[in-house]
């Protein structure tokens, strides 16, 4: 948790200092050695960020450094260092480092003492091969000949916490040192892997949750460590400058984020101190949300939340740790050693940013030491903590089986007891499964009856639709028969009428004028016209009848225990044929037919279906509109790959809730008593199951019922009672 070394900045920024005294010049003379140049600069914040070097120059708002670490702290503005080295070295190439990975910005302007100015831009805003240095501090050519005194101006900026650990020296010196540095971090990182891995293979082998929380600290750890000192811009995303100016807010408020969670779980707070647990829920939602800051381009905005809730969270993860300590669990004594070692790490890093210790390759990194040495504290707290949950286990055992043991003894004594009791409760047992039986036998029976009863009254409603709807067309072609007969009486008179004419003697214009006066008196042109008309009246009657005929015998299946492939379409218009006398001229049938294939399906009980639904949507209408008109039943089909769908949906006087919910129970009825049985709706909704289908009720109240009936067009082996 490299994100600590925050926690005593607040109370020793005071400490920082500068006076506008003259600027002592740097001699250089000692080859093979680094020197810090921290006490040799002189500093200057441009607040605007817009000054160009000229004008820096001219500046004299410069103010001397007396630390060997200048401490700029956390600022959006960009700096200026003025620094002055004379070279007394056998060397004309001497180097500088700049100690400090993440600044976003650094660019070195070198003045000659002819005049001229040369200029070295290194940052994250580069990739990292186009560093003129491969390696992941700032290093700058400072050429100066042997003797000669230049000036030098650096400018940096950084969105974080900005350090200046400067060093001048030969090629051979930096790169010694940046070497022992790669050492040390190579150390840590191969620690960190090591115990990565080796959580990462417990938790493979235990399923514990509690190590893949710490794998993914460790990890978080990791990358936090790696993006603040440099190492992965260096050898994870070199060509991403975005990663590489954004990751330094990223994983550690990720590390964060992962530190609160494991926590949670390897202290179990939930248990221990569930009170508390809120406050790691309220550090989670603030790490989240500098996380979150990151991405909107908020970076100082995430640096600062991120550095108070880590000082805020360290503090109370370790009361918390103690809270727990003291409630029993002896794991959280492991947790607050390897915790306590951490912060002391980042207090010694903090400090030595303020001058209190030296600046070399251990103070600077101490904080990954420290983070390292809590890594592997807590990975044998891990392992300490599978040891006593192990003995628990054990002890746990050894209860159960002396309770198992006591518990078989019992049984043992009471077997005797029960098998007398067992034998008497089996007499009582046999006597009241045959009354059960009998009972079952009695509501089978009245379910019988009762699904008959509803046939019956399904059929006395066929037999009255279709009673009313043939008797039209019977009628018509009655009435058209005594006025056809008369009309044939009188053809068959008025042709043996002009039979006698045709035989009689006379001239051949005698016997014409004759018939002629024969059809006038019996009006034979209009008799004729009588004749078509009764005839194509009859046509139509008889064309009707059949039609209904047909429609009778599509309906009328509901015995039928046969799996057939049906026509829907077909089987509702049937259905329209058999309550045609319901609709009183007054109801308006809306057909939105989909041409449908045929589906696999019984029929008839799919006709009883839509005759129960639309008798009720037509008793609905009736009972909002009464004798007026204005209702209207709309059926639209549909079909997809796999179902048909059927809607009917009225403009009748809808439903509540209540009702909606009750709509299918058996018995359950809105209509007066003697109006209906309660079954039909239960019967369509049973019937439309076992077709493996769906139906669905959408109701408004005053505004209308639809009923949606879903079905597959292939059947399911079901069995239809």
């Amino acid at each position: 948790m490299n994100y600590l070394k925050v926690v005593l900045i607040f109370f020793l920024l005071l400490l920082q200092g500068f006076k506008s005294v003259a600027q002592p010049i740097l001699s250089f003379s000692n080859d093979g050695i680094t020197k810090s140049i921290g006490k040799y600069v002189a500093i200057f914040e441009d607040s605007t960020g817009k000054m160009t070097l000229p004008d820096v120059i001219n500046s004299q708002r410069f103010k001397e450094s007396f630390s060997d670490v200048p401490n700029l702290g956390v600022s959006p503005n960009a700096f200026w260092v003025r620094f002055q080295i004379q070279n007394n070295t056998r060397n004309n190439k001497l180097l500088l480092e700049l100690d400090q990975p993440t600044i976003d910005e650094a660019i070195l302007y070198s003045i000659k003492p002819d005049g001229s100015i040369t200029k070295q831009a290194e940052g994250e805003f580069k990739k990292y091969n186009e560093r003129l240095y491969n390696n992941q501090n700032h290093v700058f050519a400072l050429d100066i000949e042997q003797g000669e005194t230049q000036t030098f101006y650096l400018r940096v900026k950084s969105g974080e916490q900005m350090v200046l650990p400067m060093f001048v020296g030969d090629t051979k010196s930096v790169f010694e040192s940046l070497m022992n540095k790669d050492v040390i971090y190579g150390l840590f990182f191969g620690i960190i892997l090591v115990m990565l891995f080796y959580n990462l293979f417990i938790y493979f082998t235990t399923k514990d949750k509690g190590y893949l929380y710490y794998v993914l600290y460790i990890l978080a750890l990791a990358l936090s460590q790696a993006s603040l000192s440099g190492y992965a811009f260096r050898f994870l995303w070199p060509g991403s400058t975005w990663m590489a100016q954004n990751s330094v807010y990223l994983f550690p408020s990720l590390g964060g984020l992962a530190a609160m969670v494991f926590v949670k779980e390897f202290l179990q707070t939930r248990i221990l101190a569930p009170k508390l647990t809120k406050g790691l829920n309220i550090l989670i939602g603030i790490f989240v949300f500098a996380i979150v800051a990151v991405f909107a381009g908020l970076k100082m905005l995430s640096f600062s939340v991120m550095q108070l809730n880590t000082i805020v969270g360290s503090l109370y993860v370790l009361y918390l740790s103690f809270v727990v300590l003291k409630k029993g669990n002896k794991s959280a004594l492991f947790f607050i050693v390897a915790w306590t070692i951490l912060l002391l790490g980042a207090t010694v890093f903090v400090l030595k940013d303020f001058g209190v210790f030296a600046y070399n390759n251990f103070t600077s990194s101490i904080l990954a030491i420290g983070s390292a040495i809590e890594v592997v504290l807590l990975s044998f707290a891990l392992a300490d903590k599978i040891n006593i949950l192990r003995k628990e286990r054990e002890v746990a055992q050894a209860q159960t089986l002396k309770a198992v043991e006591e518990n078989a003894r019992i049984v043992r004594e009471q077997n005797v007891v029960l098998e007398a009791k067992v034998t008497e409760r089996t007499q009582e047992l046999r006597a009241s499964n045959d009354e059960l039986n009998k009972t079952l036998k009695d509501l089978k029976e009245a379910e019988m009856q009762l699904v008959e009863s509803e046939k019956m009254a399904s059929l006395g409603q066929l037999t009255a639709g279709i009673a009313h709807e043939i008797n039209n067309p019977i009628n018509f072609v009655t009435s058209n028969v005594k006025p056809l007969k008369r009309d044939v009486e009188m053809v068959i008179e008025m042709l043996n009428q002009i039979e006698g004419i045709s035989l009689s003697d006379g001239t051949l214009e005698d016997k014409k004028q004759q018939i002629e006066d024969l059809k006038q008196e019996y009006d034979f042109d209009y008799l004729k016209t009588e004749i078509d008309y009764l005839i194509n009246g009859i046509n139509e009657g008889s064309s009707r009848t059949a039609e209904i005929v047909k429609g009778l015998r599509i309906f009328s299946r509901l015995d039928e225990d046969d799996l057939k492939r049906a026509d829907i379409n077909d089987g509702i218009d049937s259905t329209l044929v058999i309550v045609n006398n319901q609709l009183d001229n007054r109801i308006e049938i809306i057909k939105q037919y989909s041409e449908l294939p045929l589906v696999e399906c019984y029929p008839g009980k799919l006709n009883q279906v839509f005759m129960n639904i639309i008798s009720n949507a037509l008793y609905a209408i009736k009972a909002r509109y009464q004798e007026e008109k204005g209702g209207a039943l709309t059926i639209s089909t549909s079909a997809n790959d796999r179902n048909v769908l059927i809607s009917v949906r009225d403009n009748g006087t809808g439903m509540t809730e209540e009702t909606k919910k009750k709509l299918f129970e058996p018995f359950f009825t809105t209509k007066d008593v003697g109006e209906g049985t309660g079954l039909g709706l239960s019967i369509a909704y049973n019937t439309i199951v076992k077709h493996n289908g769906t139906i669905t009720v959408n109701s408004e109240m005053g505004v209308g019922t639809e009923f949606i009936i879903e079905i597959p067009i292939i059947h399911q082996n079901l069995n239809i009672a």
